[in-house]
């Protein structure tokens, strides 16, 4: 009896360490292509993909659907240590052919966000709606939106209204989740999951998504904890450059730095001043904050100005402006536990004038 209240004792021990780190963190990887070399700024070889899911496996990586992912920290449930999701962004032909046989064989979920256009229209290298059924019967593919046109949201016509501008994205994302449902599944079959095209979003494309009921998914890295912002969830970005197992170790060991509050929050305000100085509030860890260092794309390292040490503040804004196109500011600090490292990164999108 004694011995059975020990481990019980244990158990609840653990979930409250759990619970008191921030709830547990997860992992999102996002890839695009498969042995496409000819694509080398979205692919993965075969090689590295192989190797990710060999090391997902053989450390008993718990690989999530990435709408459990969402729901725990929705709901405010502890999610598990090692706990990754693996995520398809376009639906290519090589999702078909050489990614869902290595995952099946693994027995892993994934979630492959679909432009349904190229699709629909059968253009070439894209994959077709009776293989996606296919996938979809074998019980561990998730099929989920990504617009119809896969078009730059965050770029506003010139003479476009406010309230045109939101019919516009409304349309985009409401076709392209009702050809999902006419071809793969009833209401509610398929997860109210956005990614972003590009992973670009600002406050008014963030604002509709919400409002059609979707937690947003972005392709900035970081690890998903439960101060995540569901406007924007984090993902790590797989293609060859940045692939190697020694960098996927790192990403998936990671943990979210707990962000509580973002001024601006809105990535194209970069826009308005430029280099655009961020100021970013933290709610309490175990991050090693005397140690955090922040990166700024080819700028490297740049200086931390802490606004507020004990309210835990702190202001980033590179010497230089930033150049046209998508730029992030990532954030890590050391964790106790030697060779883990809290993230966080903020998008920005430069638009030209």
């Amino acid at each position: 009896m004694w011995r059975a209240l020990a481990l019980a004792g244990l158990i609840l021990a653990a979930e409250a360490a759990v619970a008191e780190a921030g709830g547990g963190h997860a992992v999102t990887f996002m890839y695009h292509r498969f042995g496409e070399s000819d694509y080398s700024a979205t692919n993965v070889t075969l090689e590295q993909f192989r190797a990710h899911l060999d090391y997902l496996d053989e450390k008993d990586y718990n690989v999530w659907p990435l709408r459990r992912i969402v729901e725990h920290v929705d709901n405010g449930e502890p999610l598990p240590e090692r706990t990754v999701a693996i995520t398809i962004d376009d639906a290519y032909r090589s999702v078909y052919e050489e990614a869902y046989p290595l995952l099946e064989d693994k027995g892993f979920p994934y979630t492959v966000f679909v432009a349904t256009e190229p699709v629909d229209i059968g253009l070439s290298g894209y994959m077709t709606w009776d293989q996606m059924r296919e996938m979809q019967q074998d019980g561990n593919a998730t099929f989920a939106n990504h617009t119809a046109s896969h078009d730059y949201l965050v770029r506003r016509g010139e003479d476009e209204s406010d309230a045109a501008y939101r019919e516009r994205l409304r349309d985009d994302i409401t076709k392209a989740r009702e050809r999902l449902e006419d071809e793969l599944g009833s209401e509610g079959t398929i997860p109210d999951l956005f990614a972003y095209p590009y992973g670009e979003y600002n406050r008014t494309v963030a604002e509709v998504v919400r409002e059609l009921g979707y937690v947003g998914v972005g392709q900035h890295s970081g690890a998903i904890g439960r101060h995540s912002d569901l406007r924007a969830l984090p993902r790590y970005p797989m293609a060859e450059m940045y692939a190697d197992m020694e960098g996927f170790r790192e990403k998936a060991r990671t943990l979210a730095l707990p962000v509580t509050e973002l001024e601006p929050w809105d990535p194209v305000a970069a826009n308005k001043s430029n280099p655009p100085r961020l100021r970013v509030t933290l709610a309490e860890s175990d991050a090693r904050l005397d140690q955090l260092a922040c990166f700024v794309g080819l700028q490297g390292q740049v200086d931390v100005e802490w606004v507020d040490r004990d309210a835990r503040i702190f202001e980033v804004q590179p010497p230089e402006a930033l150049s046209e196109g998508r730029t992030r500011y990532n954030c890590t600090a050391p964790s106790p536990e030697r060779g883990r490292f809290y993230w966080f990164s903020q998008q920005w999108v430069i638009l030209p004038d």
